[in-house]
């Protein structure tokens, strides 16, 4: 059985495109090094971080070249991957994109509308490629359950819960506690994107949103969609480790339907480069891009406008 990035490879005949990393932190560890070191239809060129030791450290460990500029990634690079903190990414892929980079941003893209709005016209701008990865919508079985889904019609209502222990209140934090924005933006940032990337497209764009505000730093989002579905979300990082856990339900007139389990995520990650290639080299925007990633920021700053203080 040849794999996607098989094909991929096979697709694209000639030099292998050069995949720079930017971030250097547990997910950029964990997911993107690993994925990128393994894709077998581009070439992992080098990584440039805020901590230029630990750059120096993940680029010794993967053999690759370390950046101390992150133009001169750009300059050397096809195509970029970002695993740094939204408000730092969008910046910089603003730049990556004006220098020919094709992108494969991470969740949010931006935690500004204005931010996330000007990755987007980059991007079209610059006529480049972008992929915004959501796990659910590379993970198997999800995406392929969600493509699934998206076929249907009779949508009733659906109902949500992202309910994370990055930060329990009985035991210790997770390896991705250390982060700032994590910190300061809470579960409707972070996991709030995965919800809505499944949400969206079964149900249809989100046309009004309510939000209220629940223990530690619980979120719950009440939507309606383009469809005239209704949806509930319940996200948070704060979770007890006990009552941790993912879930999707939705329900319609052909039935209820569960989101089915999921793992693999570097797997997920590759798969989320073979579209950004695909993209890139057919000229196909990719419907989970940069476009895509500035609706969700534009949903989930409306959420957070409700919230109070």
């Amino acid at each position: 059985m040849t794999s996607a990035g098989d094909a991929a490879a096979e697709a694209a005949p000639g030099p292998r495109p050069r995949i720079g990393l930017l971030g250097t932190g547990p997910w950029a560890r964990r997911t993107h090094a690993p994925a990128l070191a393994a894709h077998p239809g581009s070439e992992f060129a080098g990584v440039w971080g805020r901590r230029p030791e630990a750059a120096a450290e993940l680029a010794r460990e993967y053999g690759v070249k370390v950046y101390e500029d992150p133009d001169a990634l750009f300059a050397d690079c096809d195509a970029v991957a970002f695993a740094l903190p939204p408000d730092v990414q969008a910046p910089l892929a603003v730049r990556a994109a004006a220098a020919g980079c094709h992108l494969l941003l991470d969740k949010p893209v931006a935690t500004t509308p204005a931010d996330a709005r000007a990755v987007a016209a980059a991007v079209a701008e610059h006529r480049v490629a972008s992929v915004v990865f959501l796990t659910l919508r590379f993970a198997e079985p999800t995406a392929g359950w969600v493509a699934e889904q998206a076929e249907r019609t009779g949508w009733f209502t659906a109902a949500a819960h992202w309910l994370g222990a990055v930060f329990p209140p009985d035991g210790e934090p997770s390896a991705y506690a250390d982060s700032p924005w994590r910190k300061a933006k809470g579960g409707l940032w972070d996991v709030g994107p995965h919800a809505l990337s499944v949400l969206i497209p079964v149900l249809g764009d989100v046309t009004e949103v309510s939000a209220t505000r629940g223990p530690a730093d619980v979120v719950q989002l009440a939507l309606r969609h383009t469809t005239g579905a209704a949806s509930t979300a319940v996200l948070s990082l704060s979770s007890p480790r006990a009552a941790a856990g993912v879930g999707l339900e939705l329900r319609g007139t052909a039935g209820v339907f569960g989101l089915p389990e999921w793992s693999d995520v570097p797997g997920a990650y590759g798969r989320a480069l073979d579209a950004l290639l695909t993209s890139a080299r057919t000229g196909v925007p990719d419907v989970r891009g940069a476009e895509f990633g500035a609706r969700l920021t534009e949903i989930l700053a409306e959420a957070e406008d409700q919230l109070p203080e």
